[in-house]
């Protein structure tokens, strides 16, 4: 069903600035997929747009340049599976979305002295929205998200930035990789 939902958007997901940003969005997870490999416990979150991709986590410079090229080279070798992330925002969205559209189902006509009355019900539909969210979200990914065909996709630099929050005493340490595609 995604598969379809994506050849239909085929012309949208083509358009330059949206292939970009899902061709970085490959590479990020790429990347940091990479980097989980190397650095034991690691935490990061990363944000793709068509110019390339933030990493916001405390890692070497060097650690993510080399993840990054080696990412690039192994996706260029055929590992497109690389650019699917179990952590992706992608997933978090579709089971939030999910798992709150059963819940509203759950709730629906009920007036709210019965919403007790009903917890079974509801807790049963975000279970299997729970379920049905994990490989819709992957799908998802998969087709519309990232693309896992970097293509002619290059890393250009990748700059190290601390940013100070008055609401922790460590600053937040960002990664922006650069990147240039057609």
């Amino acid at each position: 069903m995604i598969e379809h939902l994506a050849q239909l958007a085929r012309p949208v997901l083509n358009l330059p600035t949206i292939r970009m940003t899902r061709r970085n969005h490959g590479l990020e997870h790429a990347t940091i997929t990479i980097l989980a490999t190397r650095i034991r416990s690691l935490r990061m979150a990363g944000r793709s747009d068509a110019g390339g991709y933030y990493l916001l986590g405390d890692v070497p410079t060097e650690a993510v340049e080399l993840a990054a090229r080696e990412a690039l080279r192994r996706m260029r070798a055929g590992e497109r599976q690389l650019a699917i992330h179990p952590n992706c925002g992608t997933n978090l969205v579709t089971s939030a979305l999910m798992t709150s559209l059963a819940a509203m189902i759950g709730l629906t006509g009920a007036e709210r002295r019965a919403w007790f009355a009903r917890l079974p019900l509801v807790m049963a539909l975000v279970i299997a929205a729970g379920l049905i969210s994990q490989p819709l979200g992957l799908s998802l990914q998969r087709h519309i998200t990232t693309d896992g065909d970097p293509s002619d996709l290059e890393v250009l630099d990748i700059k190290r930035q601390e940013i100070r929050s008055p609401f922790s005493a460590e600053p937040l340490i960002v990664h922006r990789v650069r990147t240039r595609s057609s």
